[in-house]
């Protein structure tokens, strides 16, 4: 039955029609009406005494308690929801991704199914709890958010002005990272890899590396069992360790910026453009990649590329377990367009 709630869920995402890159809006106001609209379904399909589930406090506190491992999570999950929930929740996925970016989604939901038939005690694995919640009220008169979370998987939206500001904090995880047998008859399959693309990529760049950029590359012989900002709630930037941007020669930086593009790209095109567009105007000079652990592929490792606003962890500290986040010093959840927003309000006299 599990099995087949799932296959039937992302057959409905396989229906979606994502607008391709070159259609995308220069902005984002698209996406932006699209999220709301979707939101509103949401909303509107969520009965009387599910709705204190759905809707939560559009604060820092509430959207910065967040987690990538498995717990109680606010919001609704999928297997709570009706048919009609389900469809807007897609809907509203479709809104803020890319295609390749559900795909993304999908596959690393789809791993629960393997921790089920893998692990000793894997029947607590559910492929379907993973919650959406809203944070404010979605319409274009004030400040709202949503997020979509689960084990291994933590997305979240701000929007202001009828605007997406914030596609941050970006969690990502895959376990296996590769799967080592064929699970079932609808599960994943021998070899397959959730995010096996970027990893493949930063596996390149440090191939790509001179001895001398390599050894400037890996500042530790361990990794250090997590990404190293775990779960926070807001961060500073990281010791400056690695190599450099500007010491790297055109062919290194341009694997490098393949790596934080594919990262990007899980999101719909007009928000990745907005989100490249922040890495450049911070200054590519101030980027630096580092590794820890083995350069083995396999074994225990983690990498991180750090610039002036922005931070991209990746740890596979289990040599087939990943965490990758994506974290933005200023503007996680918004938070450095809102205060601007909020100035706004109260020199209007306006009040949201």
């Amino acid at each position: 039955m599990l099995l087949r709630s799932l296959s039937a869920w992302m057959s409905c995402w396989t229906l979606l029609t994502v607008a391709p890159p070159a259609a995308a809006a220069a902005d984002t106001s698209r996406a932006g009406q699209a999220m709301t609209a979707a939101a509103r379904a949401l909303l509107d399909a969520t009965p009387a005494g599910q709705r204190a589930e759905l809707l939560r406090p559009f604060t820092l506190e509430a959207r910065g308690d967040w987690h990538y491992t498995p717990r109680s999570r606010p919001g609704i999950a999928f297997k709570s929801m009706e048919d009609a929930q389900r469809q807007a929740a897609q809907q509203l996925l479709a809104a803020a991704l890319s295609e390749p970016g559900l795909v993304k989604v999908q596959a690393i939901i789809a791993l629960e199914i393997a921790l089920r038939e893998i692990e000793t005690f894997g029947l607590s694995r559910d492929p379907e709890n993973y919650a959406i919640a809203l944070f404010g009220t979605p319409d274009a008169a004030s400040p709202w958010g949503w997020r979509i979370e689960g084990h291994h998987l933590s997305l979240h939206f701000t929007l202001a002005d009828g605007q997406v500001v914030a596609t941050l904090p970006q969690f990502l995880g895959a376990n296996p990272a590769q799967v080592p047998r064929d699970i079932g008859n609808k599960g994943p399959r021998k070899g397959q890899r959730a995010l096996g693309e970027e990893e493949d990529r930063a596996f390149a760049l440090l191939a790509a590396l001179s001895p001398v950029q390599r050894q400037q590359a890996i500042f530790s012989a361990r990794p250090f069992g997590d990404i190293v900002t775990r779960n926070a709630a807001q961060l500073d930037p990281l010791a400056p360790v690695g190599v450099a941007f500007n010491a790297m020669d055109a062919a290194q930086q341009a694997v490098l910026l393949r790596i934080v593009e594919s990262l990007a790209s899980v999101a719909e095109a007009s928000l990745a453009q907005q989100r490249l567009e922040r890495v450049r105007a911070s200054g590519l000079d101030s980027i630096r990649f580092g590794w820890a652990g083995a350069t083995e592929r396999g074994q225990p490792h983690y990498w991180r590329i750090q610039g002036a606003r922005f931070l991209i962890e990746w740890d596979n500290s289990g040599g087939n377990h990943i965490h990758n986040v994506w974290r933005d010093f200023e503007s996680d959840w918004g938070r450095d367009v809102l205060g601007e927003h909020y100035r706004r309000a109260r020199a209007g006299g306006h009040r949201h």
